[in-house]
């Protein structure tokens, strides 16, 4: 069999949830800190290829192309993401795992994601990685920090369900095949898409927002940053978790579950009796 069919896709998602419900504490915060850190390395290798690019449309274009490392590495190596397991409400509503049991993963997995990312962030700040480009990088990252933080709040949660319609379909594509090469076109495709649109991920913005709030704290970054008129008041944790990071992860899961539902509902799969 060269591919799973939508219907076998989304019954061995919902199989594997089962088990990532099951998972212990330890176990989800390291597999969430791990997938918070690939997210980040996406982040980190499209904004080095792109900070230096004057057109929009080629920094987004060039960003898409690279940013989907990120949840290939995730997926291929068995980590925990929060926006793919948005995936997991279609096992709650097969009654295979208790709506307890997917809140305990999904808070799990995100405090791991957070942390991972936050991590990544702070040593890219702080040990010299943001002077490339003659510290061009620094300012890049503030910038592309501060736009994040400055999205009207309904703006952030609307680009981050049609961002997670996108993971989520990323995820189901991965599962599709049965090979390494075709799990990685499958997650590359739908994934460079959302880059290349712009919309929004949680996990990525806990790298992106943060990495800019550091480089903003460096006194090696900071006047480069005021001096390239980036909005600095943006630049603080409280907008991090107001302005974008709350928005955009109930988009995240709106439209995550709306693909695993879209699936459940249309596909056949098994129901529970």
């Amino acid at each position: 069999m060269a591919m799973f069919s939508p219907t076998q896709i989304c019954d061995n998602f919902m199989e594997a949830s089962v088990k990532k419900a099951a998972s212990p504490v330890w176990r989800l915060l390291v597999l969430g800190f791990a997938a918070g850190m690939f997210i980040g390395f996406g982040a980190v290798i499209s904004s080095v290829a792109a900070h230096a690019l004057g057109d929009a449309g080629m920094v987004r274009l060039v960003s898409g192309l690279l940013f989907p490392v990120g949840l290939c590495l995730v997926v291929i190596l068995g980590t925990e993401l929060f926006t793919g397991n948005a995936l997991m409400v279609t096992a709650a509503l097969d009654k295979r795992i208790s709506w307890g049991a997917l809140a305990r993963n999904w808070a799990l997995v995100y405090v791991g994601n957070l942390l991972g990312a936050v991590s990544l962030a702070a040593l890219m700040a702080f040990f010299g990685h943001l002077d490339i480009g003659a510290r061009a990088l620094a300012v890049y990252t503030a910038k592309v920090a501060a736009a994040k933080d400055s999205l009207p709040w309904m703006n952030a949660f609307v680009l981050g369900a049609f961002c997670n319609v996108l993971v989520c379909a990323a995820v189901y594509l991965g599962s599709s095949a049965q090979d390494t090469a075709g799990k990685i076109l499958g997650l590359y495709l739908p994934v460079m898409a959302f880059v290349v649109a712009g919309f929004e991920h949680c996990v990525a913005n806990m790298y992106y927002i943060p990495a800019g709030i550091f480089a903003n704290m460096n006194p090696a970054y900071s006047s480069l940053i005021a001096d390239a008129g980036i909005n600095v008041a943006a630049l603080g944790f409280d907008a991090f978790i107001t302005a974008n990071l709350i928005p955009v992860t109930l988009g995240n899961i709106v439209g995550g579950a709306a693909v695993g539902l879209l699936l459940y509902s249309t596909h056949g799969t098994r129901k529970s009796k």
